[in-house]
């Protein structure tokens, strides 16, 4: 891929937004409603194919994840489950997590997070714990699976103590992006999107923003990404082979998965940085080559995919994150999906 410099300025709506300080309920309102931005550059050899990506790093929060656990966390307030007594507790790869601990701030809640001990500090970690959260680490070479396993053995200890939404179970989670990212991707391309993809870790976006897309058009293709290898470096991905599958994700709904390298997806956020002046890290540049593989298999289409979240504060932006790889002895990685 050609790395030419940029020849058009850089959005307003692709810049990443800072960590949120005012914590009243206006913030709340911030979740949802994120752009959709056209990608100019790559994939220009296919001629008939328009590529879309959801700039979910303009919700409050900073991620896509703001949008399932505002849902999951009103919709325990709305069933009784959830009171003011009791503290908000689940596993994450780290975004679910900034958004509970920011959704607990707003509305009063104690948050207790299980996760893996290499997320990213600067990004992930560090904001969570700015807004009050009480954090627990887990094996970084059980990824995900090893702080859901942790997350659980805390709330059978007390069960009377803790609110857990169970991202990976909870259909609250799913039903988020089916009645907000799929209607909004659906009338941001004018009814014309044709094919939708996604990166798979709980489950819930590709779910419920396929289910929501198909509600208006049937025919909608979508397809799941997931990391090629089972043991990866796509932090908030899972391999379902090897994975505690979530309760919530139903592969036979899907038109089929596209397997993505963890290499390839550490390129590709330099190549994003440098084509498209986007700075993601890892996951949304998986969705990103897992986008321009499809549009190699298709004649025509308008593809739309998620970014998750942006890189900022992170050692992936810059291509830092392929550095530091490489930097490591043997190139050992941690699981982290």
């Amino acid at each position: 891929m050609s790395s030419k410099p940029l020849s058009f300025p850089i959005p307003f709506e692709v810049q990443a937004p800072t960590c949120p300080v005012i914590t009243d309920n206006s913030v709340l309102d911030a979740i949802g409603n994120t752009p959709l931005i056209r990608i100019h550059n790559l994939g220009k050899e296919f001629k008939n194919v328009d590529i879309y990506a959801k700039a979910e790093w303009k919700n409050a929060g900073g991620s896509v994840k703001s949008r399932p656990a505002l849902k999951m966390i009103e919709d325990g307030e709305k069933s009784g489950k959830l009171t003011k007594d009791k503290i908000i507790l689940d596993s994450t790869s780290g975004n679910t997590g900034i958004s509970y601990a920011l959704i607990g701030k707003v509305k009063g809640y104690k948050v207790k997070l299980v996760m893996p001990s290499n997320v990213c500090n600067e990004r992930k970690g560090l904001m969570a714990d700015f807004y009050g959260a009480d954090i627990v680490t887990s094996s970084p070479f059980e990824g995900s699976d090893g702080a859901i396993l942790l997350a659980r053995d805390i709330y059978e200890q007390d069960p009377d103590k803790y609110f857990m939404p169970d991202q990976y179970n909870n259909d609250s989670n799913w039903q988020a992006h089916y009645e907000t990212t799929a209607k909004e991707i659906w009338k941001q391309t004018n009814n014309r999107v044709t094919h939708f993809l996604a990166g798979i870790g709980t489950g819930g976006t590709i779910m419920g923003t396929s289910r929501g897309l198909r509600s208006f058009n049937p025919d909608i293709q979508c397809y799941a990404v997931e990391p090629a290898e089972s043991l990866h470096g796509l932090e908030g991905l899972k391999h379902m082979e090897t994975s505690i599958v979530p309760g919530i994700y139903k592969e036979e709904e899907l038109t089929g998965k596209i397997s993505v390298p963890t290499e390839e997806s550490y390129d590709m956020v330099e190549t994003l940085e440098k084509q498209e002046g986007i700075l993601v890290g890892h996951s949304s540049a998986a969705a990103m080559l897992g986008a321009l593989k499809l549009a190699a298999k298709i004649e025509e289409g308008v593809i739309v995919t998620v970014f998750p979240d942006s890189c900022e504060r992170c050692y992936v932006n810059f291509g830092q994150f392929k550095k530091y790889y490489e930097s490591q002895p043997d190139n050992k990685r941690p699981k982290i999906d």
